[in-house]
């Protein structure tokens, strides 16, 4: 695992690894959005904040695992920008940190599954649900927030609810 001494918005310098990504907080959870440049991070990220996230880090997340959890941040020279394809670089309301809860890697349509099973990845050590999704479908944004408030119903299919 590579790992950089950057600054971000933690107080004093840690070493912590820089990843290519997005990340919001939706009620309370972080939300790591990943995938290639293109990909939509940062258009499902604006989507996400008209349901009423907030911003931490867009382009880059500085990831810092703690006893608590995963906490993401911004790079100092990149806090609350972010890109709107089409607009530019803009300046909008951001928060310094989010406690990652959920990690969404951005695919294609035919990619998704219908009903996968319950997946995660580790980071930092930290292990974390993570989602397969596209970032253009309509439905994305009350993908991931449903994901955020019922994280124990993830990767549940057909049979576990005739066990209960």
């Amino acid at each position: 695992m590579m790992r950089a001494l950057v600054t971000g918005n933690f107080e004093g310098q840690t070493p912590v690894n820089n990843i290519h990504g997005t990340l919001v907080d939706l009620v309370g959870g972080g939300v790591l959005l990943r995938g290639p440049s293109g990909m939509g991070k940062s258009d499902l990220a604006l989507r996400l904040m008209d349901r009423g996230a907030v911003l931490v880090a867009d382009d880059q997340v500085i990831l810092d695992a703690r006893r608590r959890g995963l906490v993401g941040a911004a790079p100092d020279s990149l806090y609350g920008l972010i890109e709107v394809r089409g607009i530019g670089i803009m300046s909008l309301p951001a928060i310094k940190t989010a406690l990652v809860k959920l990690v969404v890697d951005l695919t294609d349509a035919d990619s998704v599954e219908r009903l996968p099973e319950k997946a995660f990845v580790e980071l930092e050590g930290v292990s974390l649900p993570c989602l397969r999704l596209h970032a253009f479908d309509v439905s994305t944004p009350q993908k991931i927030e449903l994901a955020i408030r019922y994280p124990d119903q993830l990767g549940l299919g057909v049979e576990d609810y005739k066990k209960g």
